[in-house]
């Protein structure tokens, strides 16, 4: 049976069969032997005190069974028992005791004396079950018993209908969403990943479907920026190399004569293959959690210092004010700084590219246990719909893809959020077109437990606040 409907119909369907039936079971047996037990000593102590009042008023059992017959509540009673007087002989016969015969002495002792003035004038003797019923009839005991069985079978029997209908019913709506959740998967394992099936409940299955639903999502968009990045990269690759194609063929067919200018071209262009080489080997050792660290305790404030330092001849030829603005006292961060230096240097750099005049600022503040470090520019900025995107390997809110005079991979940004996600932090990124950009790195900070590595001032100190060009 593969089917889990129509397991889950059985197993409803078992669990009703079987509770009725211990049921009815445990009532029969119960109700049976209460009955017997009620019967058996409300018969007794009637018929006792009936049989002690009429043998002290006669004197003897002489006509016993005409007084018993005369009350059909006695005549009920009496149905099970033989009636011996004190010398054992039955004077009033049962099935099992005829009348005349005498009771055997280990059955007297187990018989109801019947005691007038202190004296034992005669016997009940209670008869075996098996010896009450009167040939061809039922007694109205066992009717009864019967009866309650049967109301137990049918009370079973309908217990069982109603577990199979709804069991059929519960079935059928655990195992809806899990046959559209079996279509889904059969569809995305043909190459169709974006499938969303209908979340019904708040369960584990709508759960399950919520995490499908994404997981779906998640998978269609990593398709698609696998088919994008392996584009990009095909485009990144086939212009250097088309170029170092060209010249070398060049060479070797002496259509062109070996010349400094030449050879730094092709120079240039072998340094783009190995930075872009380089820049995936980052991407990957990130992927796989690989990415080697080497942390140590660092100033924030010395961090940005040397980042805006090593950008502060270009600036001043660009014509743009370089600031630094860091509070006094920051909590140190534990990073690496080379890993660090990386990520400020590629904001910065990008910061200059799309930045014709105005000020670059690079701030650093203290949050709650933690430490933001900020590089905002009054550049273009980012159109709002390629904001989401800025983080994504290749992509480049330039469609053209011209490549520019920096040679960059289209892999600096997904470089930077690699690395500050490698430290625990994140990275996040703010524009408005015509006003400019601000990128918020957020570092955990560290118990100062001895001075920092790199302090501030280390190497020499760019102002806060300082202008530059």
């Amino acid at each position: 049976m593969r089917s889990l409907t129509a397991k889950l119909i059985l197993a409803f369907a078992l669990v009703g069969v079987i509770g009725a039936a211990l049921v009815a079971v445990l009532v029969g047996v119960r109700t049976r032997s209460e009955f017997d037990r009620f019967l058996s000593g409300r018969d007794q102590g009637v018929l006792r005190d009936a049989l002690t009042t009429y043998y002290a008023g006669h004197g003897s059992w002489d006509g016993v069974h005409d007084m018993l017959a005369a009350d059909q509540t006695l005549t009920f009673y009496s149905r099970s028992v033989a009636l011996a007087d004190a010398r054992g002989q039955v004077v009033l016969p049962d099935a099992g005791h005829p009348s005349g015969s005498a009771v055997p002495r280990a059955a007297l002792e187990n018989a109801v004396a019947i005691n007038v003035n202190g004296a034992t004038v005669g016997y009940m003797v209670v008869s075996a079950p098996a010896a009450r019923a009167q040939p061809g009839a039922q007694p109205p005991e066992q009717d009864f018993l019967s009866r309650v069985t049967i109301a137990a079978g049918l009370s079973a029997i309908i217990a069982a209908l109603i577990a199979m209908l709804i069991g059929g019913v519960l079935a059928r709506t655990l195992t809806r969403p899990l046959r559209e959740l079996i279509a889904a998967t059969h569809v995305m394992a043909g190459g169709t990943f974006d499938q969303r099936v209908q979340v019904r409940s708040r369960d584990e299955i709508g759960e399950l479907a919520g995490s499908f639903n994404k997981m779906s999502s998640d998978l269609a968009r990593a398709s698609q920026l696998r088919k994008q990045m392996t584009a990009d990269l095909a485009h990144d690759l086939r212009t250097p190399l088309s170029i170092l194609r060209g010249y070398t063929e060049g060479l070797k067919d002496q259509r062109l004569a070996g010349s400094p200018a030449l050879f730094a071209v092709m120079h240039g262009e072998v340094e783009h293959l190995q930075r872009l080489v380089d820049d995936l080997r980052v991407l990957s050792l990130a992927d796989a959690g690989e990415l080697s660290l080497n942390r140590r305790a660092v100033d924030p404030r010395a961090l940005i210092e040397r980042t805006g330092l090593a950008y502060f001849v270009q600036a001043e030829q660009q014509g743009i004010e370089m600031r630094v603005e860091a509070e006094d006292d920051l909590p140190s961060i534990a990073v690496d700084t080379d890993r660090m230096t990386q990520v400020l240097n590629n904001l910065v750099s990008n910061a200059l590219r799309y930045t014709s005049s105005g000020t670059i600022a690079l701030a650093a503040e203290g949050a709650g246990g933690r430490v933001r470090l900020r590089v905002r520019d009054t550049g273009s900025g980012i159109a709002p719909e390629d904001l989401p995107f800025v983080f994504d390997r290749f992509y480049r809110a330039d469609k053209a893809r011209q490549r520019t005079d920096t040679n960059a991979s289209g892999l600096g940004l997904a470089i930077a959020k690699a690395i500050v996600e490698a430290h625990g932090g994140s990275v996040s990124v703010e524009s408005a077109l015509g006003v400019g950009t601000t990128f918020t790195i957020e570092l955990p900070a560290v118990e100062q437990a001895s001075p920092p590595l790199l302090r501030a001032g280390e190497p020499a100190r760019l102002p806060a606040g300082s202008r530059v060009g």
